[in-house]
């Protein structure tokens, strides 16, 4: 009984729990999101009246239920979209799609590919030279990755009909930064209001927030600032460009891209930053994110 009324005191222990034995997805959204809130926000989430960016994006889970977005988070269906809406010469190339490991001919890959599931974020497999490809290591990845719910982690429903396919893309690395940064636009009504540009991945992965002008914004979330200055994309102009297009209509979107030895590329297109869950510190800049961020006339908590 100690025991119990221990772990109840301690929402993120809970969590883990629930996760760890697959319990949470017997809870309600809004019971789930509630209890996950708590435990990484370090406090009750208000859905009655929400205020922050990361209140809002629970709301918009329970109660703006779009069918449109569920092709949009599928890694496959949104080249279409983006494709219809600003060319398909910014749409990184797709080199197969499978619907399992073992369909997968290896031997037809070329020497330098990524391997990614269709419903997943996070599960990939970067290959940049076939001779030193662990294929079982890979084929054991991509498995793990079909099997995986990406709703029921954080309740992000767009995700939840997704079909679940493997694909392969072109292998994307810029000659000059020797990485492939991200550059994430949020953007609200069709309108970019920030981004953040994803430097020093995998292993020591920085954030830096900018306004659109590309001025430095004083505050982390999720990740500290990059180790060296990160100079302004050549593309940039045309990425906020882009970004107004693809979100069009939406309460909220973050439109992410690319920019590969000065030519651009469209990334994807997530609803739930971080699944809305990712301390800002400081914390007056998730209420400056909220205030940005007009919910559509719904029924509220």
């Amino acid at each position: 009984m100690a025991l119990i009324t221990k772990l109840l005191q301690n929402p993120a222990k809970i969590v883990f729990v629930l996760d760890r034995y697959g319990i949470g997805k017997y809870l309600s959204d809004k019971s789930y999101l509630k209890l996950k809130f708590k435990a990484s926000m370090g406090k009750r989430l208000n859905l009655k009246n929400p205020q922050t960016f990361s209140e809002k994006l629970q709301w918009l889970k329970l109660y703006y239920r779009n069918p449109e977005y569920t092709p949009l988070v599928d890694k496959q269906l949104v080249k279409r979209y983006v494709a219809e809406k600003i060319g398909e010469e910014y749409v990184i190339p797709t080199l197969g799609v499978w619907n399992s490991v073992d369909e997968i001919d290896f031997d037809a890959l070329p020497n330098q590919f990524v391997l990614k599931c269709t419903h997943d974020s996070g599960g990939l497999v970067v290959c940049k030279d076939k001779a030193k490809l662990d294929v079982e290591k890979a084929k054991a990845t991509m498995r793990k990755a079909l099997t995986s719910d990406f709703y029921f982690s954080g309740r992000e429903w767009p995700y939840k009909n997704v079909e679940r396919k493997i694909i392969a893309e072109q292998y994307m690395e810029d000659a000059e930064t020797k990485e492939l940064r991200d550059y994430k636009f949020f953007c609200f009504d069709g309108e970019p209001k920030a981004l953040f540009v994803a430097s020093e991945r995998p292993h020591d992965t920085r954030f830096d927030f900018y306004d659109v002008e590309f001025n430095h914004l004083p505050f982390t979330n999720g990740h500290l600032w990059a180790s060296k200055e990160i100079k302004k994309p050549a593309t940039f102009d045309k990425m906020i460009e882009f970004a107004a297009v693809l979100s069009q209509g939406m309460p909220h979107a973050r439109v992410d891209f690319y920019e590969v030895n000065g030519k651009l590329y469209f990334g994807e297109i997530t609803f739930f930053h971080h699944n809305g869950m990712c301390p800002f510190e400081p914390e007056e800049w998730d209420y400056t994110f909220g205030s940005w961020l007009t919910l559509p006339e719904k029924r509220r908590g």
